[in-house]
């Protein structure tokens, strides 16, 4: 097994830096490949999220108030774009994302766990190496596997840009529907 990339300062938690494992992925690149698994513990990999418009949120842990409003806006959105998937993945454990998402009526997003290897996480560029959980970062997928927006939230508690990220995928979908 190949060490992997660490990135040194690539995101803070409260001004403090972090090293982050993992490639920093740009808008073109492919959508590299992961080993997680959902709330039902059945294996996920990327040919498993489908080959459609998809948008993977990730966030370092539910049970904080910055993850839980992400999670919650993105199942908001995902209720009014049934053509659009998205994907929230933490380090969480399975049975605590299905524990969340029944406390909270989250049923548009699907979740991804990454505890048992960290797989998205190295993959992605969203590892934190000094405490084994994701750093902020949304990825934008299109049907060919290509990302088409990436955001690394630089302080961890900060949000994301909810809506470029969104804008980004109703493009895609939008196009989608022009082209069929």
């Amino acid at each position: 097994m190949q060490t992997p990339i660490e990135r040194q300062g690539a995101t803070t938690l409260k001004g403090n830096p972090l090293t982050v494992l993992g490639p920093e992925l740009k808008a073109g690149d492919k959508a590299p490949d992961f080993q997680a698994v959902d709330d039902g513990l059945k294996p996920v990999n990327l040919a498993s999220t489908g080959h459609g418009v998809r948008i993977f949120s990730v966030v370092p842990s539910l049970d904080t108030p910055v993850c839980d409003a992400q999670t919650k806006r993105f199942n908001e959105e995902a209720a009014k774009l049934p053509e659009l998937s998205i994907y929230t993945f933490s380090m969480d454990l399975p049975f605590a994302q299905k524990r969340w998402c029944g406390a909270y009526g989250v049923d548009h997003v699907k979740m991804i766990s990454d505890h048992r290897t960290g797989s998205f996480g190295e993959s992605y560029g969203t590892l934190i190496k000094e405490l084994h959980i994701h750093s902020r970062a949304i990825f934008v997928l299109d049907k060919d596997d290509t990302l088409k927006h990436v955001e690394y939230v630089k302080e961890v508690g900060t949000h994301p840009d909810y809506e470029s990220a969104l804008a980004a995928a109703k493009k895609l979908v939008g196009g989608a529907a022009v082209s069929a």
